[in-house]
């Protein structure tokens, strides 16, 4: 799995993007996340607003409990404004 990370979420978790295998339990962004914050502080606290945190799935707007696969690019940012 492709994991992208951008604006504050990536300077949070120090990296833009990596690639992760994902246990077949680990089928949706809610759980994904679970298992990231696992990992150390920085995750933990990117994802420590994570209501506010918004997901695609091969550039695709998801919810976080949209089955996700271990081929998938998953991406996290934060809202996007415009103007």
């Amino acid at each position: 799995m492709i994991i992208k990370y951008f604006s504050w979420v990536k300077d949070i978790v120090g990296k833009s993007e990596e690639t992760i295998s994902i246990s077949p339990d680990i089928d949706t962004p809610e759980k994904l996340i679970d298992f990231l914050i696992t990992k150390n502080e920085q995750y933990k606290k990117a994802f420590s607003k994570r209501a506010t945190i918004k997901v695609a799935q091969n550039k695709i707007y998801i919810s976080k409990s949209t089955k996700i696969k271990n081929d998938d690019e998953i991406a996290f940012f934060p809202p996007v404004t415009g103007g």
